[in-house]
């Protein structure tokens, strides 16, 4: 595919506000995707996917509606082509998704005067239903972690990923991202690079911490190849593991321990935090912990364990 000519920063305040107005809907775009670039700092991840979402729209507009620049867009545009993408069976998270890149995306056409207003402004944003994340309980994460792989090729090392999926909650890209100058062993403490690049410090318990190290005096030596990289977690052939083998590390895992539910990495995620949750732990110590930007993100587990705590109610109390 074609590299994409970004204009530059200067043509903003360069370019007459007429000619500006006629400025056509992938110009804008390259033009807004550059900002969210420089100005912004955003991730290329955001950037790619906020590019994809705005050329969906942009040749829904053309195609639909001969619109060809943003200046034509007008609130009942943007809403048809909501209500169209909702009709396809676009998810409501997606469709959020979309709501808020083209809101910003207006938002900076109307401050950079290629519209004389902003079509999206009265937008509303979605509302989310928000469920409940599955989680293991106590138990059921003491058989996972119990179970026998010696039948595996590389036993210590799927322990030591299991116990560490649970012991920190971390994501699964910030599992096979782990590296070994950043895990402190005798600290008991693991440095990791969650979502947008934010760095945060996790604990990780004795447990875990024996089982890497275990993994590392006894297997991690014989996996390493003159192109090994540093990550504490290594393929058979001494690469980085991608996310999908990591996945079916837990899945293979699960299936040996007897699970019949869908067990994978993110469960164990949210059965960290329920579980630090339901033994007294703070909000915001899980916050922390978990990486989440917004303590919102968070409090989703307060109902889970409102859940539990209703369950328990409902079995033992006289009157339940």
């Amino acid at each position: 595919m074609a590299a994409r000519r970004f204009s530059s920063p200067a043509s903003f305040s360069s370019r007459t506000i007429g000619a500006a107005l006629e400025i056509d809907f992938g110009a804008a775009i390259d033009e807004f995707i550059l900002f969210l670039a420089t100005e912004r700092g955003l991730s290329t991840n955001y950037q790619i996917s906020t590019r994809r979402s705005l050329e969906d729209f942009g040749a829904w507009l053309s195609r639909r509606e001969q619109i060809t620049q943003p200046a034509q867009v007008k609130l009942e545009h943007i809403s048809a082509f909501l209500a169209d993408r909702k009709g396809q069976g676009l998810a409501a998270a997606s469709i959020k998704l979309l709501v808020v890149a083209i809101k910003i995306f207006f938002r900076f056409c109307r401050n950079r005067q290629l519209t004389e207003r902003d079509p999206a402004e009265l937008l509303p944003l979605p509302r989310l239903e928000r469920y409940l994340p599955e989680t293991l309980n106590e138990a059921e994460v003491e058989r996972l972690l119990s179970v026998n792989l010696t039948g595996r090729p590389f036993p210590l090392r799927d322990r030591a990923m299991l116990e560490l999926l649970y012991a920190s909650g971390l994501r699964i890209s910030e599992l096979t991202g782990a590296r070994l100058e950043n895990l402190d062993l005798d600290e008991r403490v693991i440095r990791v690079i969650g979502k947008g690049n934010k760095t945060r410090l996790v604990p990780v318990g004795r447990k875990a911490c024996e089982a890497i190290a275990a993994y590392l005096a006894h297997e991690r030596p014989g996996l390493v190849t003159p192109r090994s990289g540093s990550e504490v977690f290594l393929s058979r052939r001494g690469k980085k593991f991608t996310s999908q083998r990591a996945w079916q590390i837990v899945k293979e895992a699960a299936t040996l321990a007897g699970f019949d539910k869908n067990v994978y990495p993110h469960l164990m995620r949210h059965s960290f935090a329920t579980h630090l949750l339901s033994h007294g732990a703070d909000l915001r110590i899980i916050q922390e912990m978990l990486g989440h930007a917004d303590i919102s993100t968070t409090q989703i587990y307060t109902h889970v364990d409102q859940n539990r705590l209703r369950a328990i109610h409902r079995k033992f109390h006289p009157r339940g």
